[in-house]
């Protein structure tokens, strides 16, 4: 298609609007919102459905609910009923991105490539439609490039240009090394777009430039340049930093449905509303008359529990949704959960800090007699005063702190 037709003028319909709207919802940045708009309306204008692209790279084998900002909204576009794409990085993960990073990323290995894309998409499905997703490898068109693609690639953009890129910047100015294979990861992460004359790219507000390289190669090679999509990174548990593994603040999506739920609750009532425009499929009216309900009395407890269960159900049912909610109410109530670990253990009779020890819910003995001593430790609902007590043979549902529990059989 070529430039003039992104010109033409269609009609801008109340559904035009209505798409635009979910488009825009929760967004950082949408470039340029014009063209995207001229796009809407010339797809339901002609009835085809626009391309929209969202590549990621299989650098480790999970994904948790941070990751899912930029899925939901590719599921949103999906469901006005435009083509989606994922992505899987095979190739360009041999690159490593640089994006975000003061020193060259470690390459991974063919085979940690191949393992984490096993898992990738089986967990993004979660979130989009697998009947109506389309699954593509850059390897497709990166491999057949060879080295004299390679190269004319290269000559579509300036080292000064690249070297406008921040991270790349920073880390000249600061004496870090730059490897040249880095500044191919833009210019293939553009490349994809070419080759899937994508119409619209999504991701993080880290991949910016990355995702206007897209739109400078569709240029050179003739194609009506993509539009671009960033979305803000979601802060973690802890309301503060980036929600990451190695903070210990993420909710994974393949964590426990009970765990999952109890992990939203602990989200702040400020917090839970950014959860609510990132990660809620909600409408913008249902939340925002759900916050002013909020607002004129109603408990931010019951908002939040909707939200819990919503997401709770997104990556493992309704009912599991339901049992997580009432698992949660009998920890808060001081009960006992309906899943907890069950093991056995001999040498009855046996000392109450030996238990504790043995079956994990102490890490010696002597932190054993300090938890008994703060009145944390329970043994059928029953708090635990003596550290000399002794359990003799049978099922004991011990209890330490809030959050820990175990059906011990002592024989």
């Amino acid at each position: 298609m070529n430039q003039a037709v992104v010109t033409k003028k269609f009609p801008i319909t109340d559904k035009v609007r209505a798409a635009m709207a979910v488009t825009l919802r929760g967004c950082e940045e949408l470039l340029p919102q014009a063209d995207w708009l001229t796009k809407l309306a010339r797809s339901e204008a002609t009835g085809e459905p626009l391309r929209i692209k969202l590549g990621l790279d299989p650098t480790a084998p999970d994904i948790h609910v941070g990751h899912t900002v930029v899925l939901n909204k590719m599921r949103q576009l999906q469901d006005l009923g435009h083509h989606v794409t994922f992505l899987i990085g095979d190739f360009t993960s041999m690159i490593g991105d640089p994006s975000g990073r003061n020193s060259t990323r470690p390459p991974l290995t063919a085979e940690q490539i191949k393992a984490n894309a096993q898992t990738y998409y089986r967990q993004a499905r979660l979130v989009l439609d697998p009947e109506r997703t389309e699954i593509r490898y850059n390897s497709e068109w990166c491999d057949p490039l060879g080295a004299r693609g390679m190269i004319q690639l290269a000559s579509r953009y300036t080292v000064a240009r690249m070297m406008e890129r921040d991270d790349f910047h920073k880390r000249f100015a600061e004496g870090r090394p730059i490897a040249v294979h880095e500044f191919l990861y833009p210019l293939m992460q553009g490349y994809d777009s070419v080759a899937l004359k994508s119409d619209l790219e999504l991701g993080g507000t880290d991949q910016k430039f990355n995702l206007l390289m897209g739109r400078h190669l569709q240029q050179e090679w003739g194609q009506e340049p993509q539009c671009v999509l960033t979305m803000p990174l979601l802060e973690g548990l802890d309301g503060v930093e980036k929600m990451s593994k190695s903070k210990n603040n993420y909710v994974a999506i393949s964590e426990p449905a009970n765990t999952m739920f109890a992990k939203v609750m602990s989200i702040s009532d400020v917090q839970m509303w950014r959860w609510y425009t990132l990660l809620s499929f909600r409408s913008e009216a249902e939340v925002a008359d759900l916050r002013a309900q909020i607002e004129g009395g109603r408990n931010p407890r019951d908002a939040k529990v909707l939200l819990g269960k919503e997401i709770t159900a997104r990556f493992h049912s309704a009912q599991a949704a339901d049992d997580a909610e009432q698992d949660f109410v009998n920890r808060s109530k001081g009960g006992v959960p309906d899943e907890i670990p069950e093991l056995a253990l001999s040498g009855a009779p046996l000392g109450i800090g030996a238990l504790l020890k043995q079956a994990g819910l102490a890490p010696s003995s002597s932190e054993a007699n300090r938890l008994i001593d703060g009145g944390g430790v329970r043994i059928d609902s029953a708090v635990v005063s003596d550290k000399g007590l002794k359990l003799g043979a049978g099922t004991y549902v011990v209890q330490v702190g809030k959050r820990k529990f175990a059906r011990v059989t002592l024989a």
